[in-house]
Parts: structure tokens; sequence; C-alpha cells
């Protein structure tokens, strides 16, 4: 009896630690792994809403870009973090959903090994081309492609990544061969398209919108169901005849999983107040992003729903990748 009631004593003890660390949570700098070179659109999303999340959670955001491997890398390291909520992992669809399904034996599991948190904002991505390139739509890039085997160059964010999936899916469909130059992030994939070295892109809105309105790069369709409001004179991808290339990409917040619940749920309403502040959202909108919370619950069946929605499409293109 006496042991059993030690037993209760110690359990219930450590449950009353656990409940005021959480209301202590935080007394230190958080981390927030960006696993994507900085510029890109992962790292301005993270830094554009740092600011506001510092005021409200009264710790300063540390900002960590680990890039390399289509976001493995920085993913397998906020895996691997102490549960105790002071390392975040801001993701992408390629980093949470496709990742699982693109590599046979990635270095961790979005669902078990990470525990959602909420989305920050969805967006959709351009094609975009060098200004020099002789072509004003998608169809002319794809004849051009075709009267020149491996002269078209695109850049990706990495392979395996959403951008490289989208020129899979063109070449699919357009049953036509494009040179693919994966980077680390997007971010050096601009600075080389800008300066001529590869001839095109899909790349997400927040890192591309301003070389769109300057002119310094072509816009030729936006991949996504229907017109972006942001530029609502490019033509889809459907309207520019290769419908099935189409995806909305989403950028979120996990943390390592097994972090207390308490913990979970003050980092969870943190970063919707942040989304939610009027400040933040001009923001994520004035770069071609849709800014977009969910319940932890919500977020946690939206990336299995994404999981599964990537793994039927990669079976049908029969991409796969060795890690």
């Amino acid at each position: 009896m006496r042991n059993s009631f030690i037993g209760i004593s110690t359990a219930v003890l450590a449950v009353v630690a656990a409940g005021a660390h959480a209301q202590s949570f935080p007394t230190r700098p958080i981390r927030i792994v960006v696993p994507f070179s900085a510029g890109g659109p992962t790292d301005i999303t993270t830094r554009n809403i740092a600011p506001r999340l510092t005021e409200l959670l009264g710790q300063s955001i540390v900002i960590d870009n680990r890039a390399g491997a289509a976001g493995l890398i920085g993913a397998e390291l906020v895996a691997k973090a102490p549960p105790d909520g002071y390392t975040l992992l801001m993701v992408t669809a390629s980093v949470a959903s496709i990742n699982m399904v693109t590599y046979r034996n990635p270095p961790y599991q979005t669902l078990r090994d990470l525990q959602p948190l909420s989305p920050i904002m969805t967006t959709a991505s351009l094609l975009v081309v060098h200004p020099s390139t002789p072509v004003k739509t998608v169809k002319e890039l794809v004849a051009l492609a075709k009267a020149k085997p491996g002269a078209v160059t695109f850049g990706s964010a990495g392979t395996g990544g959403t951008l490289h999936l989208l020129l899979e899916m063109l070449m699919d469909e357009a049953k036509v061969k494009i040179t693919h130059v994966p980077y680390k992030g997007a971010a050096p994939a601009v600075t080389d398209l800008l300066g001529g070295q590869i001839t095109g892109m899909f790349v997400d809105l927040p890192v591309i919108s301003p070389y769109v309105r300057s002119g310094k790069v072509r816009a030729l369709a936006v991949a996504s169901k229907e017109r972006s409001q942001h530029f609502p004179d490019i033509p889809t991808t459907k309207e520019a005849g290769y419908p099935r290339v189409e995806m909305t990409n989403f950028y979120g917040l996990l943390v390592t999983a097994k972090t207390p619940p308490a913990i979970v749920k003050k980092l969870h309403d943190a970063i919707v107040a942040t989304v939610k502040t009027p400040a933040v959202r001009a923001k994520l909108l004035e770069v071609g992003a849709d800014p977009l919370t969910m319940s932890v619950d919500e977020f946690t069946r939206f990336i299995r729903d994404d999981i599964a929605k990537w793994d039927k499409l990669i079976k049908s293109v029969g991409i796969k990748f060795d890690r």
C-alpha cells in the first residue's frame, strides 16, 4: 500500500512540475529551424512572423537556416531535438508531406516525430522564365524545349520538393524533357535565374513577386486551379493547356513530438494570434500569400490527408529517391 501511495505521489508531483514548467514557458530564446537557405520563401515567411511571435511569447526568436536535401536535414534536426518546445520547424508541403512519399528511407516521419502546431499561409507557384527567353506562353516554352533538347534548364529548391515536382508534372503532361538543376533552396535558384544562368523555374509567390512586378522575370502561368488574386492577369496552367500541373503549397510550424500539451497549446495560440495580427496579415498578403490558421487537430488531419494525396500522385508519376 505504501509503495502504491509513493508511486501515485510521484506521478502527481510529475504532473504538477510539468504544469508549472508549461506556465513559465518560455524562459529562454526559441529557435525556428528553416530547412532551406536564407532569402527563400520559407525564410521570408519565418522572418515576417518572428517579430510579433517574439512579442507574444516574451522571448527572442532565433532563425536557424539548415538547408539541404529538400528539407530533410533541418527536419531531422528538429525531430531529434529535446521535446521542450524550444525548437520549432517551419515546413512546406515538401518537408511535411512530400518527403514522406518520395524518399524510400526519410530520416524522420512527420506525424510520428513532429507535432503540428498551425499553418501560417498557403501560396501558389508561378512558372517564370528569364526575360531573354524567347517565349511568352507555356506552349511556346514546351515547343522550345522540344526544338532544343537539353537546352532549357529549370532550377528548383531541391530534388523532390514542390518546385521540382511541378516541373516533373509539366514534363509528364507535355511529354517534353527539361533539364532539372536542384539548389539548396529557392533563393540561390532565383539568383541564377535573374542572372540568366538558368532558363526558368516554378517558384512560390513570396520570393518571386517583386521580380515579376519589376519585369526581371517573365511569368507564363500560375500553377493553381484559379488565377491568383495577387496576379489576376497571369493565366493558370489549366488555361495554358496543362491542367494537371497544379498544386497549392502551405507553410506551417511544427515542434518536436512529445512536447507537453500545455506548451503545444501556448505555442499554437501565439502562432494563431501572430497570423491574425493585421500588420502580419498585411505582410503576408503583400508577398502574394494567403494567411491561414488551424487548430492542432485540424492541422494534423490536414497533413495526414496531404501525405495521402501526394502518395497517390507520386505513385502515378513514378518518382522515388534513395536516401
